[in-house]
C-alpha cells in the first residue's frame, strides 16, 4: 500500500554506502547535498498517502485490496492509460516535471514487465515467478526503484567481453548456491541515492560473448558491497532556497554505482546470461513505452512551468503587449502544446499488444522524443534571448533584500513596471535556477540525451513507424497512371 513520507524517509536509513567529497555520507536522509532531493520526494509520498487523493493516486490491490500507487498498475484498457497519465502527472506537477527519476518512473518499467512474463518465463520459469513476485511486492510496500542500464563509458569501441579488464562493466563473476556474484560498475544512476532499490541490467547493445553481462536483476541500495558515487550535488551550492529555489530542492543526483561482489539472490534475477532476453526485456515487452510515457507527461509538466514562468516575466515587465513577445510566447506554447498532443495522441491510438497490454502508440511516443530532444536546447536559447541581461544583473543574494541600504537600492532600480524589486529578483533568480544555473545546465544536457543517442531514438521511431501504410500511399499514387495516361 502507499507509504508516507516519514516511511520512506525511515528506509533510506539502512547504512547505504554513498561516498561524496572523500567522505563516507553517514545519513543521506539529513546530509546538506541530499537532504533537499529526499525531502521533495518524501512529499511526493505524502501526496499519494493524502486519503483526498486516494482516487486519484492508487488503485485496489489485487492481492489484497489496499490501495496502490497507480504507477505500478499493469494498464489493460485505455482507461487504464488515462488513469495513469492523471497520476503521473499530478506528481510531476508537484515537482515541476524536475525530478526525472521519480518514484514512479522505474515502477512504470515494472508494469510493462509484470504484464509480460512469458518474456521472462522463456529464460525458465522461475524467472518470470522472480519477476512477478518482486513487482508485487515492491507495488504493495510503494518502493523506489531506480536502475543503472548503461555501461561506463571506459572504451565503447570494444564489447563488454573484450575490455581490459574482465567485470569493469556490471556483469555476473561467478554463483553460489544462493546467488550469483555482481561485479563492476553501471551508470547513470539518477535518484539512486534516494532509493529503496536499484534494477541493474543493461539496454545498449550486447554482442556474442558478452553473456556474463546479460542480466537483470535488482538489489537493494544498502546491500553489503554496493557503493554509490555521486556527481558534484548541486544543493552544496545553493546559498539559499531564495537564491537557488530549484538546485536546493530538485537535485536527484546522478551516481555511479560500483557493485564490489554483491550477491544478488536467485530469487531477485529475472534475466540470466541472455543476451536476447536482456535486450528484449525493452524492446518486446511494453516497458520501454510505459517508462516512457511516464518521462514524457514529466517532461510535459517541466514545460508548462517553464512556459508560466516565462509569461510571467513577461507580463510584469510591461512586455506582453508587444506583437513580438505575443509571437514568441506564442512559438513557446506551441512546443509545450506538441507534446501534450503527443502523448494524448498516443494514449487515443494505443491497441492491446500480445501481452494483452494496453501500449500507447510506439511511433507518436518516439517521435515526440526525438521532437523535445532538438526543441529543449532551443527553447532554453529562445528564454534566454527574451531575457537578455536582466538574467544577469541580479544581486549577489538575498541580503542584498534585507539590508536597509542595499534594499532601497534594490527597490529603485531594480524593479518592474508591475512588479517591486523583491518581486522581480524573486522571480528571476528562480528562472536562472532554471535556464542559467549549473542545475540548469545538467537539465539541458538530461533533456538531450535521457532517452539515449539521437540516433538510437531515430532507430525506435523507424522501427516502429507504419513504414507500410506510407508506402501504400506511395504505391496508390504510382498505379494512377503510366505510359499511356493522359
Amino acid at each position: 500500500m502507499t507509504r508516507s513520507g516519514d516511511d520512506y524517509l525511515r528506509g533510506l536509513r539502512d547504512g547505504r554506502s554513498v561516498f561524496v567529497n572523500g567522505e563516507r555520507v553517514a545519513d543521506v536522509t539529513s546530509h546538506p547535498a541530499f537532504a533537499g532531493g529526499i525531502g521533495t520526494v518524501a512529499r511526493l509520498y505524502d501526496l499519494a498517502h493524502d486519503p483526498a487523493n486516494r482516487e486519484l493516486m492508487t488503485y485496489p490491490s489485487p492481492r489484497d485490496g489496499r490501495p496502490v500507487n497507480k504507477a505500478w498498475l499493469v494498464p489493460r484498457t485505455r482507461d487504464n492509460l488515462v488513469a495513469r497519465r492523471q497520476a503521473i502527472k499530478f506528481w510531476a506537477d508537484a515537482s515541476y516535471g524536475l525530478l526525472g527519476r521519480s518514484p514512479d518512473h522505474v515502477a512504470s518499467f515494472f508494469a510493462g514487465f509484470a504484464g509480460a512474463p512469458a518474456h521472462f518465463a522463456r529464460g525458465g520459469q522461475r524467472f518470470a515467478d522472480n519477476l512477478l513476485r518482486f513487482a508485487a511486492q515492491a507495488a504493495d510496500e510503494d518502493l523506489y526503484v531506480s536502475y543503472v542500464i548503461v555501461h561506463p563509458t571506459v572504451d565503447r569501441a570494444q564489447p563488454a567481453h573484450r575490455q581490459s579488464e574482465p567485470f569493469v562493466y556490471a556483469g555476473a563473476a561467478a554463483e553460489r548456491d544462493g546467488g550469483f556474484v555482481l561485479r563492476g560498475a553501471q551508470m547513470l544512476g539518477t535518484g539512486a541515492v534516494m532509493s529503496d532499490y536499484i534494477f541493474v541490467s543493461v539496454i545498449l547493445p550486447l554482442k556474442p560473448g558478452d553473456e556474463d553481462y546479460a542480466i537483470s536483476c535488482v538489489v537493494p541500495t544498502g546491500a553489503p558491497g554496493v557503493k554509490l558515487y555521486p556527481r558534484r550535488p548541486y544543493a552544496l551550492g545553493a546559498t539559499s532556497l531564495f537564491d537557488y529555489p530549484l538546485s536546493s530542492r530538485f537535485d536527484e543526483s546522478d551516481a555511479l554505482v560500483v557493485f564490489d561482489d554483491v550477491l544478488v539472490p536467485w530469487e531477485d534475477v529475472f534475466v540470466y546470461k541472455n543476451i536476447e532476453l536482456a535486450a528484449g526485456q525493452f524492446s518486446t515487452t511494453p516497458a520501454h513505452v510505459l517508462g516512457n510515457t511516464q518521462s514524457h507527461i514529466r517532461s510535459w509538466a517541466k514545460l508548462q512551468f517553464i512556459a508560466g514562468l516565462v509569461k510571467r516575466c513577461m507580463d510584469l515587465s510591461g512586455r506582453s503587449a508587444s506583437a513580438e513577445v505575443v509571437s514568441q510566447l506564442g512559438e513557446l506554447a506551441t512546443k509545450v502544446s506538441i507534446v501534450e498532443g503527443m502523448i494524448l495522441g498516443a494514449e487515443a491510438a494505443a491497441e492491446p499488444d500480445r501481452f494483452g497490454v494496453m501500449r500507447p502508440k510506439d511511433a507518436l511516443l518516439y517521435a515526440s522524443q526525438v521532437y523535445q530532444q532538438a526543441m529543449y536546447p532551443v527553447l532554453v536559447n529562445q528564454i534566454r534571448g527574451l531575457l537578455g541581461g536582466a538574467l544577469i544583473q541580479l544581486p549577489a543574494s538575498v541580503d542584498e533584500l534585507r539590508v536597509a541600504e542595499s534594499a532601497a537600492d534594490m527597490e529603485r532600480y531594480v524593479r518592474w513596471p508591475n512588479a517591486s524589486g523583491v518581486e522581480r529578483v524573486k522571480l528571476l533568480k528562480l528562472l536562472w535556477d532554471a535556464m542559467g544555473s549549473e542545475f540548469a545546465s545538467r537539465h539541458l544536457q538530461y533533456e538531450m540525451f535521457y532517452a539515449g543517442e539521437p540516433a538510437a531514438i531515430h532507430g525506435r521511431e523507424y522501427r516502429n513507424f507504419d513504414w507500410r501504410a506510407a508506402e501504400a500511399l506511395v504505391d496508390k499514387c504510382l498505379a494512377s497512371y503510366g505510359l499511356d495516361s493522359r
